[in-house]
């Protein structure tokens, strides 16, 4: 068979057989079929279908097949980052400084510092959960960053179903999203700090602010079809820069859509754009995720450590609300349901973790637990959200 017709049948197995399950399974209501996606992608990876069916996945799945399949993993995941950019309400959190800082700061330091500690404790349990070039803070950190994810576009697909998107509460969880987010690039930016490379990432820190200047004098000149292609020039050149200053083109393409004016484009053209990527090109990457997946130390063992990650991100993000509730007097309930909400991982935390994968920074093994609990925390949201959310429709236009 030719490798064009193994990509394509390669294809069709990342296409069908998550939406099949999605949609004839009805799993709507606990996991959306981006999740569905993501776990079709574990599923169908070596650790899995791969054993059970060696034939298979070596006919499917050859490198030649998945080298094409990373080619459009890697800019499917470009776009999707520097649209979660683009869509930072950093303004609005401005205006509500005090309350958004506080929530947000609460919300991330609290699962960071749980994360962190279940991070030590698989070290000293032993294991290879260390990548080889990964040293124990940036493995602690990074384990830590991960438990404090916050997704934010997965939080908008799950807002949108509780009709609570455009409400005042809605609009105050992606205040504290918004911030999270600026928050777990940075943080994965200190992680990536190449000693090696410091001339150039302090290049690459000096000259982007000139270059960000060059762009919207640009931008600002420009219509809305040219915004589009100039705007995906721009994230190109971004990724590429970062890259090249031993970051991270994700790192890259996250400061070129931070930096790019939501007012620029039509607020339809952004959500048909970003709708289009997770149907079209997404699933490609949580298939080319999934076949990163290695239980190599046994499915026991690495269900165990998601667990112990999920218990530590879902505690952590739960204390942090609780604390931040009590400290701006909410009412009884409101931060139970605001720790739940802001509980989504799925897509932000698996791209982060992709990262620190490619550095070698955690190993395949940690690299799986985190994507299992990452999975499981995302598909409690609604369960957990939903009922609370239906006993207290009186908070949801709260300011």
């Amino acid at each position: 068979m030719a490798l064009s017709e193994k990509f394509l049948l390669a294809m069709l197995v990342i296409f069908v057989i998550p939406w099949l399950v999605w949609r004839f399974g009805r799993t709507d209501y606990f996991a959306p079929l981006v999740v569905v996606q993501i776990i079709s992608g574990i599923v169908l990876g070596p650790g899995v279908a791969g054993a059970a069916f060696p034939g298979y996945y070596a006919f499917v799945f050859a490198p030649p097949v998945i080298g094409a399949l990373n080619g459009i993993a890697w800019w499917a995941v470009m776009m999707f980052v520097w649209v979660a950019g683009i869509e930072l309400d950093l303004r609005s959190a401005w205006v509500h400084r005090r309350e958004t800082m506080l929530t947000a700061g609460l919300a991330l330091a609290a699962p960071l510092a749980c994360g962190s500690l279940a991070a030590l404790a698989l070290l000293a349990l032993g294991g290879q959960w260390l990548g080889e070039k990964g040293a124990e803070w940036q493995f602690v950190l990074g384990i830590g960053m991960a438990c404090a994810v916050t997704a934010m576009p997965i939080l908008v697909l799950l807002m949108e179903k509780l009709t609570i998107l455009r409400t005042p509460l809605g609009q105050r969880i992606l205040r504290y999203a918004s911030l999270d987010d600026v928050a777990i690039w940075s943080v994965l930016a200190l992680i990536l700090l190449d000693w090696a490379r410091l001339g150039r990432q302090a290049g690459f820190i000096v000259l982007f602010p000139a270059a960000c200047w060059l762009y919207h004098r640009l931008m600002a000149r420009l219509g809305s079809d040219d915004r589009w292609f100039v705007g995906l020039v721009w994230l190109i050149g971004c990724g590429f820069g970062a890259d090249w200053a031993g970051l991270h083109f994700m790192v890259g393409a996250f400061l070129a859509g931070a930096v790019t004016e939501a007012a620029w484009f039509d607020r339809e053209q952004i959500d048909r754009f970003r709708g289009i990527i997770l149907t079209t090109l997404m699933p490609v990457f949580f298939l080319s995720t999934g076949l990163r997946t290695n239980w190599a130390m046994g499915g026991a063992v690495v269900f165990g450590s998601a667990a112990l990650l999920l218990v530590a991100a879902v505690a952590g993000k739960l204390l942090g609300t609780h604390l931040a509730g009590f400290a701006l007097g909410w009412p009884r309930g409101e931060a139970t349901l605001i720790g739940w909400l802001l509980q989504t991982k799925a897509l932000i935390m698996i791209i982060f973790v992709n990262i620190l994968l490619d550095k070698a920074i955690i190993s395949n093994q940690s690299f799986t637990a985190l994507l299992i609990m990452a999975v499981a925390s995302t598909m409690l949201t609604i369960p957990l959200a939903e009922p609370r959310l239906r006993q207290m429709r009186d908070l949801v236009d709260r300011i």
